[in-house]
């Protein structure tokens, strides 16, 4: 036998006795989905158990936000729309309906909760594939469209608040209200090049600490680290007095706002090699990390897994390649992180009190939707 056919049958013996990578990503895939519904199971048995009250709702003196975020949680899972929980949830979000099309509870948080309930019951009328909910989701549509600043005309995009929306509408616009409206109108449908996601873009690239065209507040060249921020300020503050703003003025990047302002980017249909999305990805590698919310520590802690978690399955990325030239894949990273700080009545709760995070309700939700991504 000569040498060339020698090393060709040796080679093709290995490669038969060696499992494919595709196969080894595979068998990887099945594994983290397994320990993915584990964590579920236990999680979902709680909010039924300890989370639901008789209505259907969880948390209802939140309004209905977080009823919102546990429903579309176990749909994403796999519940189907007649799963009790589910069932009984949807039933408590219709009845949150309001005249104006808004669906939310005492109108202080109008944009954000009617933006989570138009995910939810976009989410339940695939599950169901009947149109069940397209009048609620027009409806809910109309009115958050009409909040944004900017959809009537009386704001122009040279004003910086142009394309932004707040929590009850148009009182002072920030990030995390735009982002969930650019999501709510994802889900039903919206690509990058309409109106009202275009001007929600102009916004979202204000607070992105980025020097460049996009950005014509004072901030943009002051910290330039790609990474994003919560709020435009409109009066001027003493750096040393407020945490938000660097020694010179800059606001100040962090996580959970960075990981929502990339999620609104691809969501607007930018592409990967847009200046605002590679300065962003460079920012998230540079501060790649599950133990906190960088820049924020503990605080806003799982609406930071939730942001991280949409906005990398968002991204097609499977990997993340930190500044010092590590690979993460993302998904395991999380499911493990989660799975760590899971409580053993299968909530997740902080320790951190701001932003409602001391509700199990609400933390559960934010991690559930965030394992979401990674089966």
């Amino acid at each position: 036998m000569n040498r060339s056919l020698c090393s060709l049958l040796i080679g093709v013996a290995l490669l038969a006795s060696t499992p494919s990578a595709f196969a080894q990503k595979e068998a990887a895939s099945s594994e983290r989905a397994a320990k993915v519904k584990a964590i579920a199971d236990d999680a979902f048995t709680f909010l039924r158990e300890q989370g639901q009250d008789k209505s259907g709702a969880f948390t209802p003196q939140m309004g209905s936000g977080i009823t919102s975020l546990v429903v579309t949680a176990a749909l994403r899972h796999g519940r189907p729309v007649d799963d009790p929980l589910v069932a009984d949830g949807l039933k408590a979000i219709v009845a949150s309906i309001q005249d104006d099309g808004g669906i939310y509870g005492n109108g202080r948080l109008k944009n954000y909760e009617t933006c989570v309930a138009i995910t939810c019951l976009a989410e339940a009328n695939k599950a169901a594939g009947d149109g069940r909910y397209d009048e609620a989701l027009e409806n809910a549509e109309a009115f958050v469209r009409g909040l944004q600043i900017g959809s009537d005309g009386a704001v122009g995009p040279e004003d910086p608040e142009y394309g932004g929306v707040g929590y009850s509408g148009r009182e002072r616009p920030d990030l995390s209200n735009t982002a969930y409206l650019i999501s709510a109108l994802h889900s039903v449908g919206a690509e990058g090049d309409d109106p009202a996601m275009q001007r929600a873009l102009a916004f979202v690239s204000r607070c992105q600490n980025l020097d460049a065209q996009w950005n014509d507040t004072p901030f943009a060249g002051k910290v330039d680290d790609g990474g994003f921020y919560y709020v435009i300020p409109t009066e001027a503050v003493d750096p040393s007095e407020d945490e938000r703003y660097t020694a010179n003025g800059g606001l100040r990047s962090y996580g959970s706002m960075t990981y929502s302002g990339f999620k609104s980017l691809v969501y607007a249909g930018l592409k990967k090699d847009d200046p605002r999305a590679k300065a962003a990805l460079d920012w998230i590698g540079k501060h790649y990390t599950l133990e906190n919310n960088p820049g924020q520590g503990d605080a806003g802690l799982y609406y930071y897994y939730n942001t991280f978690g949409v906005a990398l399955a968002a991204s097609d990325l499977e990997e993340i390649t930190t500044d010092g030239g590590e690979s993460h894949n993302w998904r395991d990273d999380l499911v493990a992180e989660l799975g760590e700080r899971q409580k053993e009545n299968g909530s997740w709760v902080s320790t951190n009190r701001q932003w409602f995070e001391n509700d199990p309700n609400l933390c559960t939700a934010f991690a559930l939707l965030a394992l979401s991504y990674c089966d």
